[in-house]
């Protein structure tokens, strides 16, 4: 029987582990075939508190090192399903366990949508991302891509403004779905253009296997176009990884699990949320290391009682 289990290690997961293991709950933390979640692919991280510039894997190395100094505990595998058995909730995992826990706090995250070109996965950290706040600094005077029609295409676009010196906005559609007074912000920034009905179908690399281009495709006409640039910014969306969880705990309108309000409480007992499954906008490691901690004191608090 366990205290607590955690299932995440990405920002959220760790930073609950550690709160827990220092409240001597052992935690077992479930990392999943993604250990550290979506920051590990960030080749440089500068606006995490305390460090200039440190490597997301590094970053998450430090989590985990923390956590298990005061006993927390990690284990590879994933959690495939959960389902309650009165008081107690029955962890199953990928390779066949069924583990018993008083508690459990879901940390699972949310996956950047990728691009659906072929050769996206050779560059995705090398100047294919899906964070504009995170990796926007990193591309002062360059040229960038940014993919999408919604509101987080277009202020991702305004946002890089600050630092790119060309912006330009890739969507498939005539139809923008973002807030018409956003598209209007956008259309009078002298930074920003765009490439409207269009998608990326190559991505090209220099010599150093960094971004340098795009080939683009018109739906309408056929016509092929070749640009250059640096960074290509993916802003089509999360997916929530709660597939293992959403038969029992209850799903808001927007896909994520649902909270009460001020906590990081389920609609079941004893199981609580944190990080990106829970966060409709920021999606940043510092916002998900604080739900992280939230869920902890609401866990303890919970098996307290």
């Amino acid at each position: 029987m366990e205290n607590l289990i955690i299932a995440g290690s990405g920002p959220a997961g760790a930073t609950a582990a550690i709160y827990a293991a220092r409240a001597m709950l052992s935690p077992l933390i479930f990392e999943g075939p993604s250990p550290g979640g979506q920051l590990v692919v960030s080749q440089e991280v500068e606006n995490y508190p305390g460090f200039d510039m440190i490597s997301g894997f590094e970053l998450l190395d430090k989590f985990k090192t923390q956590a298990e100094k005061f006993g927390a505990r990690f284990d590879s595998a994933s959690v495939s399903g959960v389902s309650k058995k009165g008081d107690i909730i029955v962890v199953k995992t990928d390779d066949g366990r069924e583990i018993e826990t008083k508690s459990l706090i879901v940390a699972s995250g949310a996956i950047a949508r990728r691009l659906p070109v072929e050769n996206e996965p050779e560059f995705y950290g090398k100047g294919v991302s899906g964070c504009a706040t995170c990796d926007g600094a990193f591309y002062r005077n360059c040229k960038v891509l940014v993919v999408g029609g919604g509101n987080t295409a277009i202020e991702d676009a305004l946002f890089l403004t600050r630092f790119a010196d060309e912006v330009t906005i890739v969507h498939r559609r005539e139809y923008l779905r973002a807030d018409p007074i956003e598209v209007e912000k956008a259309k009078a920034q002298e930074k920003i253009k765009w490439l409207i009905p269009y998608v990326i179908t190559k991505i090209k690399g220099d010599d150093n296997g960094m971004v340098a281009g795009a080939v683009l495709k018109n739906l309408e006409t056929g016509e092929e176009l070749e640009v250059e640039c640096e960074g290509i910014f993916a802003a089509i969306g999360h997916d929530p990884q709660i597939e293992a969880f959403k038969d029992l705990v209850e799903v808001n309108e927007g896909g994520l699990l649902k909270i009460e309000v001020g906590t990081t409480k389920t609609n079941i007992p004893g199981i609580f949320a944190c990080g990106d499954v829970i966060d409709p906008v920021y999606k940043q490691a510092i916002v998900a290391a604080g739900t992280g901690c939230m869920a902890a004191l609401d866990a303890q608090k919970y098996l307290e009682n």
